[in-house]
């Protein structure tokens, strides 16, 4: 699924490139620099180190301001809209507790878990690379924070919950086409590194430019 998440993202950005091949220009090709909003919707690979490995959908809402051609700061807010599914598999001994009550921690807890994204939000530098007068790469590295759960619903009949709040840094990439001069389609990449999770999110927005 990681895979087919990278591939869909690379073709996204493919067609910003594409675009800009028969793109003219908007006059001095000098884009105006302010605030920008932007939504769209975000594919997520949570790995949790202690529960387990799940995609998950996610809707996104973003604001920043661009103060010079090269550089912006942002910052995005994402909501969950379904639970991912995962296969749990760990040993007892691994989370100091018995599932079947037999005085044994060798055993292996197993069952069916669902992963939850109640939010997501970071805050981020933003550096533009342009392209064209049409198309932009950029990168962005900043620090953002999480709260995740996931129920696990073991053989031995227990409910496990783990997750709660998260926090770590993150980084990634964009390419960003111009529809018109002051609307444009952004598709990114964003790795999360959290101290109990790590994440990836592949995501497409519409963006609207409000600078003068």
């Amino acid at each position: 699924m990681r895979k087919k998440k990278t591939i869909l993202f690379l073709s996204a950005a493919s067609l910003c490139a594409a675009g800009a091949a028969q793109a003219q220009g908007y006059g001095a090709g000098e884009e105006s620099v302010g605030p920008y909003l932007s939504a769209g919707y975000n594919y997520m690979d949570f790995d949790e180190k202690v529960g387990g490995d799940a995609d998950i959908s996610a809707i996104t809402a973003r604001g920043g301001w661009q103060f010079a051609r090269f550089f912006a700061i942002e910052s995005d807010i994402s909501f969950g809209v379904d639970d991912g599914g995962f296969d749990f598999n760990r040993n007892e001994d691994d989370l100091d507790f018995d599932d079947n009550n037999d005085d044994d921690f060798n055993d292996v807890i197993a069952g069916p878990g669902d992963l939850g994204l109640d939010y997501l939000v970071g805050g981020y530098g933003r550096f533009i690379f342009p392209v064209s007068d049409k198309v932009d790469l950029s990168a962005r590295a900043g620090y953002a924070f999480a709260e995740i759960d996931s129920t696990v619903q073991t053989l031995g009949g227990n409910q496990l919950v783990f997750g709660g709040s998260d926090d770590g840094f993150a980084f990634g990439g964009s390419a960003a086409y111009d529809i018109t001069e002051n609307l444009s389609l952004r598709a990114d990449y964003t790795h999360y590194d959290f101290s109990d999770s790590n994440a990836e999110s592949f995501g497409l927005n519409l963006e609207v430019k409000f600078g003068g």
